[in-house]
């Protein structure tokens, strides 16, 4: 009989620095590693205070809680597994998070049904199951003005009618990209930021 396996993810920076997020062992979570993390939070500034975030697919919920870290107003986290589910509220008591809010569901059918504005998106699907792009046709409504959006991915996105890139980075077969809404909706600049 398989012995259920606890892994591991370090928060990098703020107020919870050093602290581990355990999330249990399956093929399906992926957490974001440490040196993306960081290159997505100096993206972002390494102050969060006062922004609403979206963690679409938490997973380990780590990009959620590293936001929290940073001072992050609130942060829904949305998850379906519910092992990892069980993991995220765990943690969130571990760390005494307040201001999270964890929902187990679906992350599309969320998407489609909130009506609640975000600063800042988190999009890190399976990459298998090729949930980025509906996702993105779905997060465009739920952000706030000048809101963005992270997105990881199997391949690159390019600046289009509706999103602008931002940012661009690889690690490894990686893609992760910073975008924004496209101002006009007439079309953005090269995806290479």
């Amino acid at each position: 009989m398989r012995r259920n396996r606890v892994n591991t993810v370090r928060i990098i920076g703020g107020r919870w620095r050093s602290r581990l997020v355990d999330f249990p062992d399956s093929a399906a979570l992926r957490p974001t590693p440490d040196r993306v993390r960081e290159t997505l939070f100096n993206w972002l500034g390494q102050d969060l205070t006062g922004l609403a975030c979206l963690d679409l697919f938490a997973g380990s919920g780590a990009l959620g809680f590293e936001a929290l870290s940073r001072g992050a107003a609130s942060v829904v986290m949305v998850e379906k597994d519910a092992r990892a589910l069980e993991a995220i509220r765990a943690n969130a008591k571990k760390l005494d998070a307040a201001n999270l809010t964890v929902v187990r569901g679906d992350a599309l059918e969320f998407a489609r049904g909130s009506r609640s504005r975000f600063d800042v998106v988190f999009v890190d699907p399976p990459y298998r199951l090729g949930l980025h792009v509906p996702a993105l046709d779905l997060v465009r409504g739920l952000l706030a003005e000048g809101g963005r959006v992270y997105v990881e991915s199997a391949a690159l996105i390019e600046s289009s009618r509706e999103w602008v890139a931002l940012k661009h980075a690889r690690a490894g077969k990686v893609h992760f990209h910073l975008l924004g809404r496209h101002p006009d909706g007439q079309g953005g600049v090269s995806g290479n930021v």
